[in-house]
């Protein structure tokens, strides 16, 4: 299913001031060492907006203009291409991106001016200041040429990303589709992971393990950094040194997510190094998984983001009470928030380009509400340092985290992620086969 960058590109134009410009900046490779770089990746929103996944690009963008997509990117290069792979060059730029014209990169500071006369709003993308000293010599070089004329020189700065992160929240079907192989490789990466899983096996060794059955899919690389964390590592949120060996009556936590079009997956498990769960692993995994169904049932169009937050957190809360964790009552467990210390981090982020996707959780200080065709994870999680003394010794040196991938529905909710493994029997079933 193809994306309609171009309807993107549109529906931007037509929400800011006519006599506006849009500055989205590409990336850059950016070298390891020597002469060899790491695996390109285009800047996110620049790819939302353009689907061009070259480096050293500029696209300008204009409304009411008979070119409202002009490209600056890399021109063709016979012996560059040779070396480092193809490049679209200019000539090609229309026909596969929907460019209305196309220059070399190199004539970006000459032709910049020339596009800018009459705008008096510019929207930069720079969200991190990668380019700013590029960006403000290319504004400064556009007043420059026009000084004696101010209705040709801009007014004013903005930063162009609300208006996408806001977009980039709620997925189309093309998006959701790419989306959906992600989920499905993933959720193929982890079964093996589970099936490979046993006392003496490296961390790594799994870690390879998923990514090799995701590439199987398609995907060309992971969403993140893979985190293969068992025992006591997994009390590390980021674990991601992947390099120590599985010891029998350890709990592993693999949190890994396969990477299609530049869509990810976020999915995470948590399963015994020996196939069964002990009656203590197993009572702190039945409390997450608890808070995770409890925290997806709340999932439906209107609800609002934090309930399920707050939902999540009471399950675990009165969790932590039966286990003999917290002694106290209910509520004074979730007033003084005396789970905290053992459920360290939110419950869900969006997801999709970026694995912790953007946009905002609230609007004018209230939290959002759900829409359909929203896309999120789902993450509680309890974790107990070999070093915390305020628990028994048979609970220290464990972390439980059970994450999904969740799609909201026009009446509800979609868990795309359900086919990895996720109760105990199912779990013990599958690495027992």
């Amino acid at each position: 299913m193809t994306i309609n960058y171009q309807k993107r590109r549109d529906i931007l134009l037509s929400e800011i001031e006519a006599d506006s410009a849009v500055i989205l900046v590409g990336n850059t490779e950016k070298v390891r060492n020597k002469n060899i770089t790491y695996n390109f990746r285009q800047d996110n929103d620049f790819y939302y907006l353009t689907g061009f996944a070259e480096p050293d690009a500029v696209a300008v963008l204009r409304p009411d203009s008979e070119q409202p997509f002009v490209l600056f990117n890399l021109p063709k290069d016979e012996a560059a291409e040779i070396n480092f792979g193809h490049r679209c060059g200019q000539k090609m730029a229309g026909e596969l991106y929907g460019s209305d014209a196309a220059y070399d990169i190199a004539e970006l500071e000459e032709r910049l001016p020339a596009l800018l006369e009459q705008r008096q709003h510019i929207y930069l993308s720079d969200e991190l200041g990668r380019f700013e000293d590029r960006i403000f010599s290319w504004l400064n070089r556009q007043r420059r040429s026009v000084k004696f004329d101010e209705t040709k020189v801009f007014r004013s700065l903005h930063s162009v990303l609300p208006y996408i992160h806001e977009r980039r929240i709620i997925k189309d079907e093309a998006e959701l589709a790419r989306i959906r192989q992600a989920v499905n490789a993933s959720v193929d990466g982890h079964k093996t992971v589970m099936k490979q899983a046993k006392p003496g096996v490296n961390e790594q060794q799994l870690a390879g393990a998923f990514f090799g059955k995701v590439s199987e899919y398609g995907c060309q690389d992971v969403g993140y950094p893979t985190i293969l964390a068992s025992g006591n590592n997994a009390c590390c949120l980021h674990y991601t040194e992947n390099n120590d060996e599985l010891q029998d009556g350890q709990i592993l936590l693999i949190d890994a997510g396969g990477d299609y079009q530049y869509y990810t997956a976020d999915i995470t498990r948590s399963f015994p190094v020996n196939g069964t769960f002990n009656n203590t692993q197993k009572a702190v995994y039945e409390i997450v998984l608890a808070a995770l169904d409890n925290a997806i049932a709340q999932v439906k169009p209107g609800n609002p983001w934090n309930r399920l937050y707050e939902t999540a957190m009471e399950t675990l809360a009165q969790g932590l009470i039966d286990l003999g964790i917290l002694n106290c009552s209910f509520e004074e467990a979730m007033t003084k928030e005396l789970y905290k210390p053992y459920s360290i981090h939110k419950t869900g982020h969006w997801m999709g380009l970026d694995v912790h996707d953007v946009g905002r959780y609230k609007n004018n200080g209230e939290w959002k509400t759900l829409q359909a065709n929203m896309v999120f994870t789902i993450e509680p999680g309890l974790y107990f340092p070999a070093h915390d003394n305020s628990v028994a010794p048979e609970f220290r040196g464990m972390g439980i985290r059970i994450e999904d991938d969740i799609l909201v529905t026009v009446d509800g909710h979609e868990n795309l992620s359900a086919g990895a493994p996720r109760t105990v029997e199912e779990i013990e079933a599958w690495m027992a086969s």
